[in-house]
C-alpha cells in the first residue's frame, strides 16, 4: 500500500509534462504491464547511470506508488532513467484468481524477465511494501542485475511475516466496506477501491503462499541496501530489526510518516538519491 496523490503525469526536468506510454510483455505465459521513460528521448538522461525499477506495494500501481507522489519527477531530474513495473494482479497487469499463481518470489521473476525484456543488464531497484519484499527476492535470485537494492516501507516484518493475511484476503471478498470490522482489513479494502483494484485477484494475491526470505542470503548478496521506513508505521515493523539480520545495511528514517504517507516523504526521495549517488560514486 501507499498514499495516493493527485497528478496524472510526470515532468522532466524541463519540466515539459512527460506522458508515460503503457507497454506490456509476456512474463512466462502473463501479461505484465510497465512503464518506461526510456521511450522519451531527453539529453538530460545520462547514459552512464544503472536505470532505475520501482515496484509497486499491494494494492497500489506503478501510477499512484510512483507517479502520483513524485518519485518520477526526482528520478528523472537526477539524469536517471526510470521504469516502473505493474505487479501481476495489479494496474494494467493481467487478473489471476488462483493464489498459487502469485507470491513474491514469482513476481520477481516477473521483474526480472522485465529486465530481460528491456536488455538491461543491471538496475537500481526499489520496491514499497510488498515491493520491498519482491525486491528481496530479486536480491537473493538474480544479485548481478542489481546496482542496489532499496527496501521502502518494509523493515521487521520482511522477516518475521504480517499476520493480518488472512483478515484482508476476508476484506476483499467482503460484500460491502461497510460490514468490516477489522480495521487493517477496512484499511486495505478502501485503499483497493480508490485505486480501482481487482478485489478478486488482489485477495487471491493476499492468500498466496509467502516463502521464507532466508536474511544471510539477502546480506552476502553483494547488493548495497538502503531500509527506508516512516518512524510512525505501524504495518512495516522496525526498520532496525531487518538492518540487524542484513550486516552492513543502511537505515533511513522518514520522520513522522505512517506507512500511507512515507512514500512521497521529500526525506525519502532525497536519502534515496544521496544513496544512488554514494554506490555509483564507489563502483
Amino acid at each position: 500500500m501507499c498514499h495516493a496523490g493527485k497528478p496524472l503525469t510526470g515532468t522532466r526536468a524541463d519540466h515539459r509534462p512527460t506522458v508515460m506510454q503503457h507497454h506490456q510483455f509476456d512474463s512466462a505465459g502473463v501479461r505484465i504491464a510497465y512503464v518506461d521513460t526510456g521511450d522519451i528521448s531527453d539529453e538530460t538522461t545520462r547514459l552512464d547511470l544503472p536505470p532505475v525499477l520501482l515496484i509497486h506495494g499491494f494494492a497500489s500501481n506503478h501510477s499512484v506508488n510512483w507517479i502520483y507522489p513524485g518519485w518520477f519527477d526526482a528520478l528523472t531530474k537526477s539524469g536517471r532513467r526510470v521504469i516502473a513495473i505493474d505487479n501481476r494482479g495489479h494496474g494494467a497487469s493481467e487478473k489471476l484468481y488462483d493464489p498459487a499463481h502469485y507470491g513474491a518470489d514469482i513476481m520477481a521473476e516477473d521483474a526480472a524477465r522485465l529486465l530481460d525484456h528491456l536488455d538491461v543488464a543491471r538496475a537500481h531497484v526499489m520496491g514499497y511494501s510488498m515491493g520491498a519484499r519482491i525486491t528481496a527476492f530479486l536480491t537473493m535470485t538474480h544479485a548481478d542485475r542489481m546496482a542496489s537494492a532499496v527496501f521502502g516501507g518494509l523493515g521487521g516484518a520482511m522477516i518475521h511475516g504480517f499476520d493480518g493475511s488472512d483478515n484482508v484476503a476476508h476484506a476483499l471478498e467482503a460484500p460491502s466496506v461497510d460490514v468490516i470490522a477489522d480495521q487493517t482489513g477496512r484499511m486495505f479494502r478502501l485503499f483497493a477501491e480508490q485505486t480501482g483494484g481487482d478485489l478478486r485477484a488482489l485477495a487471491a494475491c493476499m492468500r498466496s503462499g509467502r516463502p521464507p526470505i532466508a536474511p544471510e542470503k539477502v546480506a552476502t548478496s553483494g547488493v548495497p541496501i538502503l531500509i527506508a521506513v516512516g518512524t510512525k508505521d505501524e504495518v512495516s515493523g522496525p526498520a532496525r530489526v531487518l538492518q540487524e539480520a542484513l550486516p552492513g545495511s543502511l537505515v533511513l528514517d522518514i520522520p513522522n510518516r505512517d506507512h500511507n504517507r512515507a512514500v512521497g516523504d521529500k526525506v525519502y526521495k532525497q536519502g534515496v538519491l544521496g544513496f544512488y549517488d554514494e554506490v555509483e560514486a564507489a563502483a
